[in-house]
């Protein structure tokens, strides 16, 4: 490609190794300032490593996007087509697509077509993670539990694998953010009404079918895994049930009323999900837990909108961390990871309705929220949280 001369182009390439970091874009429901946690902290780790730190993101209101932040910045929509042009300028050694939420994960198909370098977990163990066939087929393979599923592409197919998987249903779009869309249904008509609205909005999507857990706790782990070891970050016990989105769930870490047992389960699961995916950095597992039995509901190959709370309420650098990990610059057994937190830290959503007048306030699978807070409590006697667990509501909007 013949470069532009010089005087059209302010973006002069240095001859330094480049690592991109791709942002998560402008807030929005599902996806926040919490990315910008993770890509900020991860700039720095780049830097640390001697790497020139290349920052991709077009929200004016984020730290990752100051100018003193990343050696370079583009500020740019987070979109393939900016983001090819500013590859071919720069030709960074890599990119890094864990720290920007699913926005920057979306680009991950496109950047490994072109033999980019995806910096950590390959493309190919991030879309085992994401496609719900091939996760479902993998946690098959390793004797882990998970709810019935089944695809469909049209009204007809989705009643039939409805009936086959057993009522309650969630019907939900593939491949979204916050849960746009999705729905708990609990007849063939209801069925038939969601997928004609689904398909009407997103045409020609996947529509996935799950079983759904009633009145089940839910709960998550945050992880990191370097191909050799593995740590937990945190496991966070939802005071939700299942099918609240987990962002409008108020998470409490550590969990709170899970038996070692289960706690244990999630962890042995996670580490099994971990090895087999190949992840080289960071990983969100979602769990149901039904009748004392640990389920896996999703698997996410990238930072969570909960590591930026873990990191804070345990007092680690995490973000740091991960990032030196998928860099391949360090080892876990590299950091002492001292767990700094009296009594527990909840996550709590931040809801906005009164901005929104119109909007029906019940929660259910499509997120809401529009950010979070931390809440610190010394012990589980504390008055907030016993209100808070009292009050949680077990009815669930459709």
């Amino acid at each position: 490609m013949s470069h532009p001369t010089l005087s059209s182009n302010e973006s002069i390439p240095s001859a330094k190794k480049k690592i991109i970091v791709l942002g998560s874009g402008p807030n929005r429901i599902g996806q926040g300032i919490e990315f910008d946690y993770c890509c900020v902290h991860g700039l720095l780790a780049i830097k640390e490593c001697g790497y020139e730190a290349i920052m991709v993101n077009c929200n004016p209101e984020t730290v990752s996007t100051d100018f003193d932040m990343a050696d370079k910045l583009y500020f740019e929509p987070v979109f393939w087509e900016h983001l090819w042009e500013i590859i071919e300028l720069e030709q960074p050694y890599g990119v890094i697509v864990q720290l920007g939420g699913q926005t920057a994960l979306k680009l991950a198909k496109r950047l490994h077509q072109k033999g980019i370098r995806i910096i950590g977990t390959s493309f190919d163990s991030m879309d085992i993670a994401e496609d719900r066939g091939r996760f479902s087929d993998l946690l098959k393979e390793l004797n882990i539990p998970y709810p019935e599923y089944g695809t469909a592409y049209t009204a007809e197919e989705a009643i039939e694998v409805a009936n086959k998987v057993g009522y309650p249903v969630l019907v939900r779009p593939s491949y979204v953010l916050g849960g746009q869309r999705m729905r708990i249904v609990i007849n063939d008509e209801e069925v038939e009404k969601a997928v004609i609205s689904l398909l009407k909005h997103i045409p020609g999507n996947t529509i996935l079918i799950d079983h759904f857990l009633d009145r089940c706790q839910e709960a998550e782990v945050d992880a990191i895994f370097d191909g050799e070891n593995f740590h937990i970050m945190g496991v966070m016990e939802h005071i939700e049930p299942a099918g609240i989105h987990s962002g409008d769930s108020n998470a409490v870490l550590p969990a709170f009323n899970l038996t070692p047992l289960v706690v244990e389960t999630m962890e042995y699961y996670s580490e099994k999900i971990a090895r087999a995916l190949n992840i080289k950095g960071l990983i969100n597992i979602q769990f149901a837990i039904k009748d004392g039995k640990v389920y896996v509901i999703e698997a996410n190959p990238r930072a969570s909108r909960t590591t930026p709370f873990i990191a804070k309420a345990y007092q680690i650098p995490y973000l740091n961390i991960a990032t030196k990990i998928m860099l391949g610059a360090n080892k876990l057994t590299d950091f002492t990871m001292d767990k700094k937190l009296e009594g527990y830290a909840i996550k709590e959503p931040v809801f906005s309705f009164e901005k929104f007048p119109g909007v029906n306030k019940e929660l259910g699978p499509e997120m809401k929220s529009t950010g979070e807070a931390i809440r610190f409590i010394k012990d589980l006697r504390d008055p907030y949280f016993r209100t808070l667990y009292k009050e949680r509501s077990m009815n669930l909007s459709k």
